[in-house]
């Protein structure tokens, strides 16, 4: 019997980092879109408009977010609970402003504070490192507080009763089978 549970116990694993694999390429390829509009406008505010460096930062980002909202909305997390729509709006909203301030800061930081000042140096601090930065506190945020069923799972389906999402169980039943 310990073989079975051992098994399962396994397959659970894997189906979890499968799905995480998963949510994560998702979240990366709306990241991506959400990163060219990102640098689009902020080099537009920048070379175009010549508005100063956070100011334009802030506009990018904030232009980026709607775009990234929308992706994982309606696509990386549509599968979860959209009866709490207003609460996930106003959680996703705060996180990523908390997200735009790391950004931004790592921008001011460079540019003010080291006096790195160069569209080069500006768009690797901004786009590069607080981008980074703010993409890993962004998709824990999201993963682990925005976008969530209500029983607190992200991404399930209705649950089995050994706590496996109902097509999850199809699948393993499947492999089983072959």
């Amino acid at each position: 019997m310990g073989d079975w549970s051992a098994a399962r116990a396994l397959r659970r694993l894997r189906t979890r980092l499968e799905r995480l694999a998963r949510e994560a390429a998702k979240f990366g390829t709306v990241g991506a879109v959400g990163f060219l509009v990102n640098v689009a406008v902020f080099n537009l505010c920048i070379h175009t408009l010549q508005l100063a460096p956070i100011r334009s930062g802030v506009i990018s980002q904030v232009v980026a977010i709607g775009t990234n909202y929308l992706g994982n909305r309606y696509w990386t997390y549509r599968h979860t609970d959209k009866r709490r729509i207003r609460r996930e709006t106003v959680l996703f909203f705060f996180f990523s402003g908390i997200a735009l301030v790391i950004e931004n800061a790592v921008l001011a930081v460079s540019h003010y504070g080291l006096g790195y000042t160069s569209p080069l140096a500006d768009n690797i601090a901004k786009n590069v490192v607080g981008l980074g930065i703010g993409t890993v506190f962004r998709f824990w945020t999201y993963r682990t507080w925005v976008f969530r069923q209500s029983s607190g799972r992200i991404l399930a389906a209705s649950p089995a009763p050994d706590g496996l999402a109902a097509e999850e169980e199809r699948e393993n039943r499947r492999v089983m089978l072959k």
